[in-house]
């Protein structure tokens, strides 16, 4: 179960962090990594599972294993992250060891990503949308 104190709960949380966090994605997840300005208990992770996934039943369990995945990976994150996770719809279909993998492997880009970013601060505009 993912900690309360990690937990993103406001709209305006998961809009700031979409619009303007870099963003990585693979085939069943697309990720979303921003920093956040103000000091917080530690990282918060959000998750969109989206109708486009299947019914409610699929939905959720979709939504429970990536629950699972961020609170085993919620100590790599650092503390001032803000995390999306939005579900795609081979999701539905992905084992739990899949989902890992490719959670995994998005975290690492967005992480890259994220630091290119912070270094290029001077960069142009379109920099930060690869």
């Amino acid at each position: 179960m993912l900690p309360a104190a990690h937990r993103m709960r406001r709209s305006a949380d998961f809009e700031r962090t979409v619009r303007s966090g870099v963003r990585a994605g693979r085939n069943t997840l697309v990720v979303h990594l921003v920093t956040r300005t103000d000091p917080g208990p530690g990282p918060a992770v959000g998750f969109v599972v989206s109708k486009g996934v299947g019914n409610a039943v699929t939905r959720n369990r979709v939504k429970r294993r990536l629950r699972a995945l961020a609170t085993e990976r919620i100590g790599a994150l650092p503390a001032d992250a803000d995390l999306v996770v939005r579900a795609l719809g081979p999701a539905a279909t992905a084992d739990y060891a899949t989902l890992g993998q490719e959670l995994d492997g998005a975290l690492r880009t967005a992480g890259r990503r994220r630091t290119e970013r912070g270094r290029g601060a001077a960069g142009t505009a379109s920099e930060g949308r690869r």
